[in-house]
Order: structure tokens, then C-alpha cells, then sequence
């Protein structure tokens, strides 16, 4: 059993199965491997969600928050929803509908995230009014946040110091309905359980889609029977040009739509390694205009969010969405709920090693000059030297190393290769030497053996039937694909047992071969001789037989001739 984690994002040890996906994936490296198996580092992780959305194996598990719910609902409180605006891009169902089905599961009521996102728009545009230049990164997505607080602490000052869309409609709700309220997010984001966790007493729970289908399907199950929808609607009413915010550059449509100065630029960058590029070197206090990112860290914003639990293609999820937006006449100036927060840096301490310390980790996997670093990014870090410092940091194994491991498998192949008093053969479907020991060499190349083993390759691509007398047995396993078995197979003067199998079926076929025409000759010589002392023992045997006989015989009649004079005397006494 796996025990629940804290953190959003957790690993099935068993499932693991030691891929390095995740690693490769992870754009920030918060993984850690030990025993083979991945896990998660928390402090460095930033719940976007890649290593769950590329596990093979699903070994990357999100936290699941149901029971936190239900335990709202029994604790007698008056649960609400802030429904993320992505929702129509998974689920088919009217809004009607949709509120009915989430009622049904034991909410009080439902609301739009959307109502919090035009709060945060208006009070961006207000804030970009009054900048003169300078930069400006949104606060919408709580995976960029904690990117920049955790990776990029120096720009933790140009976020926008207000909350969340959904941390600011919760406060909406709050003040609208009473503090005594529960709120609980749903949609596709796992960094939303980050800012639910906080201790703010704004977000209650948040859930994923994922969790909303589990739960419908588990406590509800054909939505269709549900009837009564007519009179549901959101409060306390619905959103507007909030409801573009999922989509990529969606957050800046609405400022626009709010209004603001001509010299301000409108920016948007999705996912973090675009994000990461976009602020690499760039000198924040040098912009000579007011800049502002809507930075987001799904790939076209929140409708591929990890736990969107939907497989349409972006394209009809961002139709979706844009078809509901409805438009009003006239958008207030001044934001009515603004929700401050301060984004301070939180980064993860990083030590700092020396030239010899990495060189001293390279040795460990093989790298003893420049040339030996490949940087193959088979291990899932970008180049070797990266993956040296991860060993240092304890968050590797040398195993990881792909190149280095195989070297180690071909060293010790190698060593048993030539060590094996047997023959070795290795042969692919076109009939050529693969692989060849020094002892198959000495066995079938003659004179030409000291040839061969002076080059670096040995018989490597010669072809088989040139070498041997038996190369029919290659070509039949690699057809067949059944190993083969000889016994005392002769081939002119000489007699093998030969052991022949399938490594790759139809590709590649081994032999392991031994010369046992010495031992026949032995073991016949020995035969015959033993034969021999046979013969003669039973010669011996035989004259020992006869000659008991005649000693018998005459022992008898010797006997019967005393026996006979005894008698004889005797009756004469009488």
C-alpha cells in the first residue's frame, strides 16, 4: 500500500520501472532516483504535472483530495464551487446540467472562476496604466509562480502582487455569502492543491477534473436521469470575458477589453522551458515600456492542464470555450475584490561544487576525459556533466548512465567470452559473425588464426559458412527460431558437441561449441582396453574354473578310494 503524500504529486514505487522518463521530462529537475525508483522531491517540485501526464507506467500518481470534500459536506457546511472556465472543454453537459450534476454530489451552490479572473484583469490594467515601463508577470498560474519563486528568485518582485483568479473569487464568494463558507476548486490544474494548502483560509480543497469524473461516475453514474435543471443557475451570476482566461493569451484579451494605454505590451508565453528562455538575460529595469507576461505553464494554457481528463484536440477545446464567452457592454474601472499578496523568493539552496569534485563524479561513470562525455541525455539530464552534479547532490545513480553501464555489460560479456574454454559464436540473419572468442578463432581458422586475432575486430562480419562446415544449423534456427542441440557431430576428422540457440528470434543466433574428438578418442581407447581386461579375466577365470573342476574330480575319486579301503577293513574285523 502506498501511504497518501502531502505533496500533490507522488510515485508508486512498485510501478516504477526505472525509465528515467520523468527525469527527462522534468523541467526542473525535481526528481529524485534511488533503488531504480523515482520520487518526487517536493521542496523543488512545482506541480506542473509533466512526469504524471509521461509516466509509462502511471507509477506518477496526483494526490486525491475527495474525502477532504466530503468531509466538508459532513461537517454541515455550506459548500461552494469555484468551477474553472476549461470546464466546458471537457464535460458536454449545459451549464444548467452541469450545475445540476455538481448539486446532486452535495454542493450548496456553483459559481465561475471566471468572476475572479475579471477582477484580476481590471486591477492588472489599472496597475499598467499607472507603470511608466518596467515588467509586469502574471499571477494567474500557480506553476509559474512557484517556477519564479523557487528557480527565478530575482524576478519574484515583478509578479503581479494580487492573488490568483481563484484565490480572488473565493474571497468574492466569502464576502458575498459569509466567511463561514467552504470553497473547493475544480479543474485541471494539480498546482491548484498548492494554493489550496496554504493557510490563508481562502481555497478549501481543490479537485481535479479527473477527481470530478471519478466521483460523478462513482456516485451518480448515467447523468441523464437527472431532470431538474431549469431553475439552477450560477451565482451569484455569470461571467463574461473572464471565461477566455484557460487559453492561451486569454488573460490579456480581457485587459484589453478593460482597457489600456497604448504603450503597454501585452505578452504571453506558455510552458516553462519557453518561459525559462524568455528570461534568460533579460534586464527587467532596462524595458523602456510597461511590459506585461501572462505566463502559463500548460502548453496553450489551461486546457491541456495535466488533469483535464480530456482527450480533444486543442484546437476544439479552445472553440469550446471561446463559443460560451459572452460579452458585456461596459467593464468597471476599479476591481471590487482585490486580493493582495506578496511573492517572495523561496529558492532551493544549491551547492556549488569544484572543477575536481564533478571531474572525481564523472570518473564514476566512465567520463575520464572531455571525449568520453556523450551527453546522450540517456540518463534523463541534458548532458553529463549535469548528471555528475545530480550524483554529487545525491539525486542520481551511476546506473543511470546508459553508455556506462553498457560498457561495464560488454566488459564483463568480454571477459567471459575469453575466459570460456567453448567456442562462442554470435551470428545475425545474414549470416555474418557478430561476436567470436578467441577459443572459436583457435578452433576454426587454422593457420589463419594468428591473422585474425591481430586485427582489432577479429572475424567480426565474416561470413559463417566460411569459417565453418556446419553454417546450415545457423541458417535453420534463424528460420525456425527452435535451438538445436549435436551430439558428437562430426565434421571430417573431428567430432563437436554443438549447443545452438535464438538470441533475437530471427535476427541473431549463438553457439557454444566443444570439441570432444580428443575425448571420444579416449574414452574408446579406454573401451577397448577395458574390453581387453575382460577378455583376459575371463580367460583366466575360465582356466581357474577348469582347473578347480580337474582338481575336483580327482580330489572325489581320491576321497571314495579311502572311503572304499576303509570299508573294506572294517568288515574284515568283523
Amino acid at each position: 500500500m502506498v501511504t497518501q503524500a502531502q505533496h500533490p504529486v507522488y510515485t508508486l514505487t512498485n510501478e516504477c520501472k526505472d525509465c528515467y522518463k520523468c527525469v527527462r521530462h522534468c523541467p526542473v529537475k525535481a526528481i529524485k532516483i534511488e533503488n531504480d525508483h523515482a520520487s518526487v522531491i517536493a521542496e523543488k517540485c512545482i506541480s506542473c504535472g509533466t512526469c504524471v501526464q509521461v509516466c509509462p507506467t502511471n507509477a506518477k500518481c496526483v494526490r486525491t483530495d475527495l474525502e477532504k470534500v466530503k468531509n466538508l459536506f459532513i461537517a454541515k457546511k455550506d459548500v461552494y464551487v469555484s468551477l474553472a472556465p476549461s470546464w466546458r472543454s471537457v464535460f458536454e453537459n449545459s451549464a444548467k446540467k452541469m450545475i445540476a450534476v455538481l448539486k446532486r454530489l452535495g454542493f450548496k451552490e456553483v459559481s465561475e472562476t471566471a468572476l475572479g479572473a475579471q477582477e484580476v484583469s481590471i486591477h492588472d490594467a489599472e496597475v499598467l496604466n499607472n507603470m511608466e515601463k518596467g515588467l509586469l508577470i502574471s499571477s494567474a498560474c500557480p506553476v509559474i509562480v512557484d517556477y519564479i519563486r523557487i528557480y527565478k528568485p530575482e524576478f519574484a518582485k515583478y509578479i503581479t502582487p494580487v492573488g490568483s483568479p481563484a484565490k480572488t473569487h473565493a474571497r468574492m464568494l466569502k464576502d458575498k455569502y459569509g466567511e463561514d463558507i467552504a470553497v473547493v476548486f475544480i479543474g485541471p490544474c494539480i498546482g491548484k492543491k498548492n494554493e489550496a494548502d496554504e493557510d490563508d483560509g481562502l481555497i478549501d480543497v481543490s479537485i481535479t477534473f479527473e477527481e470530478l469524473k471519478f466521483w460523478i461516475a462513482d456516485e451518480i453514474g448515467d447523468i441523464s436521469e437527472i431532470k431538474k435543471e431549469n431553475d439552477y443557475e450560477f451565482v451569484p451570476y455569470s461571467a463574461h470575458e473572464g471565461t477566455l482566461y484557460p487559453i492561451n493569451g486569454g488573460m490579456n484579451e480581457t485587459i484589453k477589453k478593460v482597457g489600456i494605454k497604448p504603450n503597454v505590451q501585452l505578452m504571453e508565453v506558455c510552458t516553462i522551458p519557453a518561459f525559462e528562455k524568455a528570461l534568460d538575460n533579460l534586464e527587467p529595469d532596462k524595458l523602456e515600456v510597461p511590459v506585461f507576461v501572462e505566463a502559463l505553464a500548460c502548453e496553450s494554457g489551461c486546457i491541456t492542464g495535466p488533469c483535464i481528463a480530456s482527450n480533444k484536440a486543442s484546437i476544439s477545446s479552445i472553440s469550446d470555450v471561446m463559443y460560451k464567452v459572452k460579452s458585456r457592454d461596459e467593464i468597471p474601472q476599479k476591481a471590487q475584490t482585490v486580493v493582495e499578496c506578496e511573492y517572495s523568493p523561496k529558492a532551493v539552496a544549491k551547492t556549488e561544487y569544484s572543477l575536481e569534485e564533478i571531474q572525481q563524479a564523472l570518473k564514476k561513470i566512465g567520463k575520464h576525459s572531455q571525449d568520453d562525455e556523450l551527453n546522450c541525455g540517456g540518463c534523463g539530464y541534458s548532458s553529463c556533466r549535469e548528471l555528475a552534479v545530480a550524483l554529487l547532490d545525491g539525486v542520481a545513480e551511476t546506473s543511470m548512465c546508459v553508455s556506462y553501464m553498457r560498457k561495464i555489460a560488454m566488459r564483463k560479456a568480454a571477459a567471459m567470452l575469453r575466459c570460456m574454454p567453448s567456442a562462442i559464436v554470435m551470428v545475425d540473419n545474414n549470416m555474418k559473425i557478430l561476436e567470436a572468442n578467441d577459443s572459436f578463432m583457435k578452433m576454426f581458422t587454422g593457420e589463419m588464426y594468428e591473422i585474425f586475432k591481430s586485427r582489432p575486430d577479429g572475424l567480426l562480419g565474416a561470413s559463417i559458412d566460411r569459417i565453418v562446415d556446419f553454417a546450415d544449423i545457423f541458417s535453420t534456427i534463424l528460420k525456425t527460431g527452435k535451438d538445436l542441440h549435436k551430439e558428437h557431430y562430426a565434421v571430417k576428422d573431428k567430432l563437436y558437441d554443438i549447443n545452438a540457440f535464438t538470441i533475437e528470434e530471427n535476427e541473431i543466433v549463438g553457439a557454444v561449441i566443444t570439441d570432444v574428438t580428443q575425448t571420444e578418442t579416449t574414452r574408446e581407447k579406454i573401451s577397448e582396453k577395458a574390453r581387453e581386461v575382460i577378455s583376459k579375466n575371463i580367460s583366466i577365470v575360465q582356466e581357474i574354473a577348469c582347473l578347480l573342476g580337474e582338481h575336483m574330480v580327482e580330489t572325489e575319486t581320491l576321497l571314495n578310494s579311502i572311503a572304499n579301503d576303509y570299508d573294506d577293513k572294517e568288515d574284515k574285523k568283523v
